[in-house]
């Protein structure tokens, strides 16, 4: 699903690589009611607002809860997150749902 359409779109990326923080860095630090610009490809910007931040261990993950469908425009921006090993990486996912408050041509 594209950012802004009905269903739940999905945009994920790293937290860090080996060069220091990436892209989701401060994920983990959004918070409710916070608001995400989405710019689409048709030139205009999706405006999400955060319902939720929350954090899994990769064994509890709820695949249906983050890539369901949705009756509405959704958006999942999803990270790693959790406790880190070197021999396996992150142990988790930070997970943010929001859903679609507005939008504006460029």
């Amino acid at each position: 699903t594209s950012p802004g359409e009905r269903g739940t779109a999905i945009v994920a990326g790293h937290v860090d690589n080996a060069d220091g923080p990436a892209v989701f860095y401060d994920l983990g630090a959004v918070r409710r009611g916070a608001t995400i610009e989405v710019d689409r490809r048709d030139g205009g910007t999706a405006v999400f607002t955060v319902d939720a931040v929350e954090a899994y261990a990769a064994r509890d993950f709820p695949d249906e809860k983050v890539y369901g469908a949705a009756a509405r425009p959704e958006l999942r921006v999803i990270t790693c997150g959790g406790p880190y090993s070197r021999s396996t990486g992150y142990e988790g996912n930070v997970v943010v749902f929001a859903h679609l408050t507005g939008s504006r041509l460029r």
